[in-house]
């Protein structure tokens, strides 16, 4: 896991560090009680963190047994264990906090337009607006990659990279690493004459998930380009 810092609510700042197992982003559960709170005062935040986090154990929360610990670099300079939630834990702690402000927070971190999601949504339909999408393989790996790095250019340091490590997602895990490249050869040459042969070559490239993250929408868009191709006809568009 490495500490990225990003720009956050109300021009906050709050720690976050990239996981590269599970796929997904861990944020410092104080940074955002911080931020509930309007709190500019470490101490106040911590003690207000340890009740409403005993409140929450003797409730048998599953906030609680959700949240880990990392240690992250402080404000001091030095690393500290600070407790972190995924992005469905936000949420849910968000929901803890009554009011007005608590509601805007949860509305803007779950649909802000300074999101990485939101940021490659626009990117994807800038994607299809520009000449760079006639130049796209289709139906390759290559093809796919050059998606991948059109939409999360800048936004992620793997944009348009395979992935080097195993990931799984809910359980599934996805295609091994040592398998990888030989699964991508064989999806390549699959058919796409008919629609079942371009779903069925679709379904087996998100088996496959050969990027970190933005696999989703980077394959919908793949499969976009083939069945435009291939049948003339789009039917997922940008999501």
């Amino acid at each position: 896991m490495n500490k990225v810092s990003i720009r956050f609510f109300d021009d906050r700042e709050v720690r976050a560090v990239w996981d590269d197992v599970g796929a997904k982003w861990w944020f410092s559960v104080l940074d955002i009680v911080a931020v509930l709170t309007n709190q500019c005062d470490y101490a106040k935040t911590r003690n207000y963190w340890k009740y409403l986090k005993a409140k929450l154990k003797k409730e048998n929360s599953e906030l609680v047994s959700g949240t880990i610990q990392l240690k992250l670099v402080a404000n001091d300079g030095k690393r500290y264990l600070t407790d972190l939630l995924d992005y469905n834990g936000i949420i849910a702690l968000g929901k803890e906090f009554p009011g007005k402000s608590a509601n805007r927070f949860i509305e803007w971190f779950t649909y802000s337009d300074e999101t990485i999601d939101a940021k490659s949504k626009h990117k994807a339909y800038a994607l299809f607006e520009s000449s760079f999408i006639e130049s796209i393989e289709v139906g390759t790996t290559k093809g796919l990659r050059q998606i991948h790095g059109y939409l999360f250019g800048g936004l992620y340091d793997f944009a348009g990279q395979i992935r080097t490590k195993n990931i799984s997602k809910g359980g599934f895990q996805f295609a091994m690493v040592q398998f990888l490249d030989n699964s991508l050869r064989t999806i390549e040459l699959m058919h796409e004459n008919s629609f079942d042969e371009i779903v069925n070559k679709y379904v087996e490239m998100n088996v496959a998930h050969p990027f970190m993250e933005g696999n989703g929408r980077s394959t919908r868009i793949w499969l976009d380009l083939i069945l435009k191709k291939r049948l003339k006809n789009v039917l997922t568009g940008v999501r």
